[in-house]
């Protein structure tokens, strides 16, 4: 039954994700947490970052993690393939028809008019995170973040690339000190009680 969703939840991701791997990550959240509860938005919101800090199509890198994590080898598979069938297809299709249409103004206005859209599923999706580590991470730290990726991107024009690496950096650091803070409190806590 898990094989059988995860093609479809990616075969459906594939055939509505216009525009490539961004546009498809609100799909992959709609599916994967929402839907099906392969994740938590904790757990989404990890994988977005690694798939952003790894080379390739983030997309494709989200499925196979996901797929691996519901079934395996198998299921990353099956999920990776979900997600490219239905754009494979399209493009072997649908090629010629586009070389024929890429300049009638339909087809232009459909490009538009979808571009608005895609950007409020990004914006509606970034606004949940926002949200989401409000209540869950220390308030200065999501407002101090916030400030430096807006600092970074849209004036010093630094590579989006970077700034997630730096965030992921900062992130392991932290996770680590807190990981051996609570290991030493933990040992002083027991070492306390037998003594």
């Amino acid at each position: 039954m898990e094989y059988r969703n995860l093609f479809l939840g990616f075969f459906r991701i594939g055939v509505l994700g216009y525009g490539g791997g961004p546009t498809m990550i609100p799909l992959v959240h709609a599916e994967a947490v929402q839907k099906y509860g392969w994740l938590t938005d904790e757990e989404f919101t990890d994988v977005l970052a690694m798939g952003n800090a790894l080379p390739g199509p983030i997309a494709t890198k989200m499925a196979g993690y996901i797929g691996f994590k519901v079934k395996g080898t198998a299921g990353a598979f099956i999920a990776i393939l979900a997600m490219v069938i239905p754009v494979l297809a399209a493009m072997i299709l649908l090629l010629g028809l586009i070389y024929q249409l890429k300049d009638s103004g339909i087809v232009g206005g459909m490009t538009h008019g979808v571009q608005p859209v895609i950007g409020v599923m990004m914006a509606v999706l970034a606004y949940q995170f926002f949200v989401k580590s409000w209540q869950t991470w220390a308030k200065s730290r999501t407002i101090s973040w916030t400030v430096i990726a807006l600092i970074a991107l849209v004036l010093l024009n630094v590579n989006p690339g970077l700034l997630i690496g730096v965030a992921l950096a900062y992130a392991f650091i932290e996770s680590t000190y807190l990981v051996k803070r609570r290991k030493k409190q933990q040992v002083e806590t027991d070492r306390g009680y037998s003594a």
